[in-house]
Parts: structure tokens; C-alpha cells; sequence
């Protein structure tokens, strides 16, 4: 590509923004779901700015073009598909990604699947993936590639010849040695990490993580520095790892919350339950999630506390997630009997403890849920921020709820001084948690979500970007104007 001497910022995913699906007989494009989609289509719109990944379909490379392209004029910035097969899914993607490094990093080691073969497919992806960088992208740009799927990005751009700002930040947690070091190709994967200008995680445990295991597999690394980023020499070369807590963006979410309509139906939401306590979980369907769990610790609940009966309903939201997977069809069964055995045990005429919806809601339901929920129990096993935490603060505009939140999430580091911290494996603790949010005193609770919201308000989405862009090119998003404001200028 050309050097056209604008810079862009690059954004590079395992999946685009946008997937194609075959329906009725042709192809149709559908905006894509997720934290990443959240966090970083509202900074892209309108920037000039590019997203490179998988489009989500096998073959139909013309109509993918066309039907981006179109989606593009709708979303503001340009999508460009990298065309992969369904051999390389499987093994990449299905394979290396999720039975290997998910489950490795979120510390549930026993379910990976260390298969060499994962790893082949997951080197040559990631170079089909940097082969397309290098070709859409120009030297002036920064790309800021995401999450676990493409760690050797800048490994393969470097190894090609081509001068790229790159920078990586991993949405997951980062494990400490004694798990990291289980990884057959530990010392590949954390050396091709080094090859970033910058690397970005979650907390600043994950950060030490790292900082370890580099130790560990390469002796000769120096750390120095202090404060969110330091610096790390190696090899002659030196490069920054950084904290940033991703966001999200406070004002949309508050701002569907105080809509008439969402308003509306948070209200219809409190009546049908006949205004009793809500507490309220959503989550991706996922083992990390702790959702058997929860329902054991409402099952607990009602065990230690049996006069709670007919006072509260719990709503478990589950998001669909790889509904292909025998695993996690598996998990869905396992759900799906035990609310019915913790129905089974304590409903009453008129009224059954928990509700449970497996779909995925609009955005402005779901915001009437958040809006309508006295308590929010987000308990993940292990979380590397879990933003769905930070969207219960923000639609949270009475402020009079309460936050019950996992010790193992990244927002615990960010919410701890004002949310009930629980361990999720302690299934009395979490009753008991719930019990006293329950009971909590209204002015300390809204002093509390005060607080929260206005931790969300100030680190939202636009500071993670600012902070990330500043730490790895010195630049700000206001360096990446909107198309307008570079069209009003250069007229």
C-alpha cells in the first residue's frame, strides 16, 4: 500500500465487526455483538479508521466485498475480510484459541488439549492475518492488534521486512507462572509477544504476570519503571507493557437508560415481578462465566435464609455462545437442570426463584433490565475485565443499586472500595453477600453506586484509547480527526 502520509488507527481482531450468514438463499451481513465490538466501533465511526479480520463465512469473496463495503458507508469506517477455511478455523480458532489458550489463561488447565496440530494452524493463520496487514496498511499507520486468537502479529510483520507502530492488548486474563509455563510453546508464544512496540493488559496483576514469565523464559529481560507502563529491554531492543482497563461508553449506556421507552419496560419488568427485589446475572455462555455456580448460591440463599421466599427473582441472562461446541452444550444442559432443580425445591404458588432466558436481547431490553435490577451478581470463575459490570453502573442512573462481583474479575481492581467482593467457588459466601445487599442501608448503596458511576464516567471507553495510544505512539484520539473535520479543513 501506498503511504498516504494520514494516519490511521488499525484495528486487527479475530472476527470483524460485521459477520456474513446464509440466509433464505443469499448472503446478508449482520453487526457483530462483544466487548471489543462495543468498546471500539463508537472510537473508529467517522475516523477514517480500518478493522481487519475474519468475516465470519467460508468462500463468497466477492459478495463478502460488496456486502463490507456497504456496511462500512453505514459504520463509519472502512472493514476489510481476511478469507479463511473451515479446516483453519477449526484448528486456529476452535482448536489453539479456545481448547488451548482460554482455558490455560482463565487458570481451568484441565480442560486444554494440547495438540500440535493447533499450534501449526495458529502460526499459519497469524501469518495469512499479517500478510494482509502488511498489504492493506501503511507505514504511517498504528495498528493495534486484539486478544489472544493473533499474538505473533508483529513477529511475522517483522520477520517479512515490513516497519509497522504495532500494538497488542489481551482481553483475558494473563496467568501467572506456574500455569503460563504448562504451555508446550511457552517460550515462542511470550518472545513473539515481545516483538510489539506495546503490549496492554487488563490489571496490573496480569501485567506482573507477565513480567514474571518473561523472567523466567527469558533471563536477560530488564523491567524498569513505574506506574501503569514500564519499560522492558531485551535483545537490544526495548518495548512498553502497560495496564489499561478497557470501558465502555458511559454516556450511551446512561443515556438508553433514561430513555422514555427503556424507562418504560424497566418499569413493566418490576410489575410483572410484582416489584420484588431483582437480582440480575448476564453473561456469554461460557464455563468461565460461574453461572452453575450462581445457581447453587441462590439455592444456598434460600437455604440459610428460607424466608426470602416469594422477595426476590433471579434473572440469569445467557447469551448463546459456540453453540456447536459439545462443551458448551453440555454446560447449557447442566444450567437448564439445575434451575429446574432449584425451581423444583422452593417455588411457591405464584412465584418461582429464578428465571431463566437463553437468547440474545436488543441493547435497549437488556438496558431495561440493568435498569430494573435492585442487584447485579456478577460472579465470573476468572474474568479478565467483564464490562457487563461496568454497563449495570452505568444504566444504574437512581443509583440505588447494589454490585456483587466476582474477586477473580478485572473490574474488581477498578470497583472493589464499593461492590460486595465475593469468591464464586464459596457458595455461602455469595449468599451471604446477597443477603446483605439485600438489606443495605439505601443511603450507603446510593452513596456507593455514586461512586462506581462516576469511576465508569471518568475511565470510559474514550480514556482507555487515549491512555492506550498515548503509552505506544504519543498520540491522543483527537489525533485521528473524524472525516468531516478533515473535509471542513481542507475546504
Amino acid at each position: 500500500m501506498t503511504d498516504t502520509g494520514m494516519r490511521r488507527l488499525v484495528v486487527v481482531s479475530n472476527r470483524l465487526p460485521a459477520a456474513l450468514k446464509f440466509v433464505d438463499g443469499e448472503w446478508t451481513v449482520k453487526g457483530g455483538a462483544g466487548g471489543l465490538v462495543t468498546a471500539l466501533a463508537p472510537v473508529l465511526k467517522n475516523r477514517g479508521g480500518l478493522w481487519i479480520g475474519w468475516n465470519g463465512a467460508f468462500g463468497a469473496e466477492e459478495e463478502s466485498k460488496r456486502l463490507l463495503d456497504e456496511f462500512s458507508g453505514e459504520a463509519g469506517y472502512e472493514l476489510k475480510g481476511v478469507p479463511l477455511t473451515e479446516d483453519e478455523v477449526k484448528k486456529y480458532y476452535f482448536g489453539f484459541s479456545n481448547e488451548i489458550i482460554w482455558p490455560l489463561f482463565h487458570d481451568l488447565q484441565t480442560r486444554c488439549r494440547f495438540d500440535p496440530e493447533y499450534w501449526r494452524s495458529y502460526l499459519e493463520v497469524n501469518f495469512k492475518f499479517a500478510e494482509n496487514v502488511a498489504r492493506m496498511t501503511s507505514s504511517e499507520d498504528f495498528i493495534w492488534v486484539h486478544d489472544y486468537h493473533l499474538m505473533h502479529q508483529a513477529f511475522f510483520l517483522k520477520s517479512m521486512g515490513v516497519k509497522r507502530s504495532t500494538g497488542f492488548f489481551l482481553h483475558i486474563p494473563f496467568p501467572p507462572p506456574d500455569i503460563f509455563l504448562k504451555l508446550p510453546w511457552r517460550q515462542k508464544l511470550i518472545l513473539a509477544l515481545t516483538e510489539f512496540d506495546l503490549v496492554g493488559f487488563q490489571t496490573t496483576q496480569d501485567r506482573y504476570n507477565f513480567e514474571r514469565c518473561l523472567e523466567m523464559l527469558a533471563p536477560d529481560a530488564k523491567v524498569s519503571g513505574e506506574g501503569a507502563v514500564v519499560s522492558v529491554e531485551l535483545r537490544g531492543r526495548e518495548f512498553q507493557a502497560g495496564t489499561f482497563p478497557i470501558a465502555i461508553d458511559f454516556n450511551q449506556f446512561d443515556g438508553m437508560a433514561r430513555d422514555r421507552e427503556v424507562a418504560h419496560e424497566a418499569f413493566r419488568i418490576r410489575e410483572a415481578l410484582k416489584h420484588r427485589k431483582i437480582i440480575l446475572g448476564v453473561d456469554r455462555l461460557d464455563y468461565t462465566k460461574g453461572i452453575p455456580e450462581r445457581i447453587l448460591a441462590i439455592r444456598e440463599l434460600l437455604r440459610l435464609y428460607p424466608d426470602l421466599k416469594g422477595k426476590f427473582n433471579f434473572i440469569q441472562i445467557a447469551v448463546p455462545s459456540r453453540e456447536d461446541v459439545d462443551e458448551y452444550k453440555d454446560l447449557r444442559d447442566e444450567i437448564e437442570l439445575l434451575v429446574g432443580r432449584v425451581n423444583g425445591e422452593f417455588s411457591i404458588p405464584g412465584w418461582v426463584p429464578v428465571h431463566y432466558h437463553y437468547r440474545s436481547l436488543p441493547q435497549n431490553e437488556l438496558t431495561s433490565y440493568y435498569a430494573a435490577a435492585d442487584i447485579a451478581l456478577i460472579t465470573p470463575l476468572r474474568d479478565g475485565m467483564n464490562l457487563v459490570a461496568k454497563e449495570y453502573c452505568a444504566c444504574n442512573v437512581n443509583e440505588s443499586g447494589a454490585l456483587i462481583l466476582s474477586e477473580f474479575a478485572g473490574a474488581a481492581a477498578q470497583l472493589q472500595e464499593w461492590a460486595y467482593l465475593v469468591n464464586p467457588y464459596d457458595l455461602e459466601g455469595v449468599a451471604k453477600a446477597i443477603h446483605r445487599a439485600m438489606h443495605w442501608d439505601i443511603e450507603e448503596r446510593r452513596d456507593s453506586m455514586k461512586n462506581m458511576r462516576d469511576q465508569v464516567r471518568s475511565h470510559n471507553i474514550f480514556w482507555w484509547v487515549d491512555s492506550f495510544l498515548q503509552a505506544g505512539i504519543s498520540k491522543n484520539l483527537d489525533d485521528f480527526p473524524s472525516v468531516e473535520t478533515v473535509r471542513f479543513e481542507n475546504n
